[in-house]
């Protein structure tokens, strides 16, 4: 609150305010106003006539305090001036309109982080038909490889709990004899952080993996295809599939060895280690640079069957769906149901992996955790049946992080406008060949 002349700006106000209480003005009865002592009505209401007048005058702010000043006008007229502040009515009015702008049917916030997450899948769907770069570039198996970093790394990550649960099975089933045991009792020695125990070699392992599975994957499978010829690589689609992802594999899994020797030690061996920076000086002082290739031999017994299972089967599927499910062709469908079918198809594929992989992946557990045992040792003496222990956690682990692979590493083409050949249709000379045209 202050005090200012009638059409002045509050810091004259302050000024002319000391100066009336040093002239010994006094309030009157009316606290907005200040007068001399009593003087003739005559009087002040010649003043008034005479300050309206030269306000009239002398229009800007300045002139009429030139003429108005306290040292020659008989009389003052002041007034309380409040003075412009950011109230809670604003605010409240601001917050008014940011909540009629989501009552008005939107579904979210204007910037919100749901905001940003839905434009970018809003970006993924209706992305240009135009391709970005040539089937078979540079450009394009780059852009694959961070697709499969992306759909590995993430998914495999994601699914943490359920590994060490699952490896724990393995290696220890008289402790941890079911999945929901195997929770149980991990959440009650380590606490609920102990579930995320191996995350980052995980991460960083499965990202390296996915690079070199996707990106290899599209390099072999167009390399073969050229060898193979047109008519061949129809006839032989299926056996085209199996020999590229097995290829790619092969790579993928050097590049994944020693974050899943660290990965298994640290879930597997309580009290060894907690964390990657741990664990890997540890095992290298301990055992060489063997430690962490010691297990990729078993690692290609579970991961290139596992893997050969996933595109081929994932391949076929999509062709079957779109042949006998799905009621028109892939070209007529949108963004969004061509990824339903791709998720669809990778979780069928995922529950075949899952199968044929285990009982290596079994081996390779307990591989990982002891030291100086090979893998016919570790196979021999798990028997027919122990091979098999923690079979349905893997199914569920598998089938769900397959299908997010394939749904992440489909939506990244999409967005990337990378070409995305339609499901393989015979050639019209082998048609000829075959007498199915006329």
């Amino acid at each position: 609150m202050s005090v200012a002349l009638q059409g002045l700006p509050p810091p004259f106000a302050l000024n002319i305010n000391k100066l009336v209480s040093k002239k010994g003005y006094e309030r009157s009865a009316d606290p907005g106003l200040y007068e001399r002592p009593p003087a003739g009505e005559q009087q002040r209401r010649h003043f008034e006539t005479s300050f309206t007048s030269a306000t009239r005058m002398y229009p800007t702010t300045l002139t009429q305090l030139a003429r108005a000043n306290p040292f020659s006008a008989p009389l003052f007229t002041l007034q309380k001036v409040e003075e412009p502040s950011h109230t809670a009515a604003a605010q409240g009015h601001r917050r008014r309109l940011a909540a009629a702008s989501v009552a008005e049917g939107d579904s979210c916030e204007f910037g919100s982080q749901k905001y940003f997450i839905l434009c970018g899948f809003g970006g993924i769907l209706s992305c240009d038909s135009g391709d970005s770069c040539e089937f078979g570039s540079g450009k394009y198996y780059a852009l694959c490889g961070f697709g499969g970093i992306l759909s590995c790394g993430i998914t495999h990550t994601a699914v943490v709990p359920l590994d060490l649960v699952k490896c724990r099975l393995q290696v220890d089933p008289a402790k941890y004899k079911s999945i929901i045991t195997g929770f149980s009792v991990t959440i009650r020695e380590d606490g609920v952080r102990g579930l995320a125990k191996g995350w980052a070699p995980t991460f960083i392992g499965y990202s390296m993996q996915g690079l070199c599975k996707f990106g290899f994957y599209e390099v072999f499978k167009i390399l073969y295809s050229d060898l193979l010829g047109e008519e061949n690589t129809y006839l032989w689609r299926t056996s085209l599939y199996l020999a590229a992802s097995a290829s790619a594999e092969f790579f993928a899994d050097i590049a994944l060895a020693p974050m899943e020797a660290c990965k298994v030690r640290i879930q597997t061996q309580p009290g060894y280690a907690n964390t990657l920076r741990e664990c890997a000086p540890k095992m290298y002082a301990e055992e060489g640079l063997w430690a962490f290739y010691k297990g990729v031999v078993p690692l290609w017994m579970r991961q290139i069957p596992y893997t050969m299972m996933k595109f081929a089967c994932f391949e076929r599927t999509v062709e079957m769906l779109y042949k006998f499910v799905v009621p028109k062709p892939r070209s007529e469908c949108s963004k969004s149901e061509q990824l339903l079918v791709t998720f669809v198809a990778g979780y069928i594929a995922g529950v075949f992996c899952a199968i044929v992989s285990h009982p290596a992946d079994s081996v390779v557990s307990v591989l990982n955790k002891e030291k100086g045992s090979t893998a016919a040792q570790v196979l021999k003496r798990l028997g027919p049946m122990g091979v098999w222990k923690g079979l349905f956690a893997r199914i569920i682990m598998i089938g769900t992080l397959t299908a997010l692979q394939w749904f992440i590493y489909d939506s990244v083409k999409v967005y990337f406008r990378l070409p995305r050949p339609p499901p393989p249709e015979m050639p019209e000379s082998l048609k000829k060949k075959l007498g199915l045209t006329e």
